[in-house]
């Protein structure tokens, strides 16, 4: 393939890209307030997604140390399943919310701030992520490696603060559910 048609066809995976990235969170936000009628509250999903965000940021590690030694294979699978434990995540986290309500942090002073301080820069990341990821997997793909490592640089630190914000979130939270 010649420059222009690499050119074509990442302008076609951006546009997936964006409309994915513009979809995700407004179903999230749209079925979040969704609740199913007579259903019972999956209480046992919140420690299962939170788990698969620490699994997803110990393999997020795994694959910076994969790439680094050469491994590009492993590196590429290793990244393949942080997108599907994401994913997995995602459905989770939407099945949890469709059946219980919210739960409030009960903590007080400092923690309070601290608590919010997290939560709300691991949603504000969590949405921001999304293209990235995508754009990024997009461009190794494409076997546009040098666009990809330079994204990549962006994405890696933003998407690990995500995972394990996500952990400490539940870990704050956890205490306050009533199952």
């Amino acid at each position: 393939m010649n420059k222009v048609d690499d050119k074509i066809r990442e302008q076609k995976f951006n546009r997936i890209i964006t409309i994915i990235s513009i979809l995700v969170p407004l179903v999230v936000a749209v079925l979040f307030g969704v609740k199913i009628p007579n259903s019972e509250p999956l209480g046992f999903l919140p420690p299962v997604y939170a788990s698969i965000n620490g699994l997803t940021a110990i393999l997020l590690i795994y694959a910076v140390w994969a790439i680094k030694n050469g491994k590009r294979v492993l590196h590429q699978n290793i990244m393949s399943a942080c997108i599907v434990l994401s994913l997995l995540f995602l459905l989770m986290y939407i099945a949890y919310h469709m059946t219980a309500d919210s739960t409030s942090y009960g903590g007080e002073g400092v923690f309070k701030y601290v608590y919010y301080f997290i939560l709300i820069s691991h949603i504000i990341l969590s949405i921001v992520i999304i293209p990235l990821v995508l754009k990024t997997y997009a461009r190794a793909y494409l076997q546009n490696f040098e666009r990809h490592r330079q994204l990549a640089r962006i994405t890696f630190p933003i998407w690990l603060y995500v995972a394990v914000t996500g952990v400490i979130v539940y870990l704050m939270i956890s205490p306050y559910y009533e199952y």
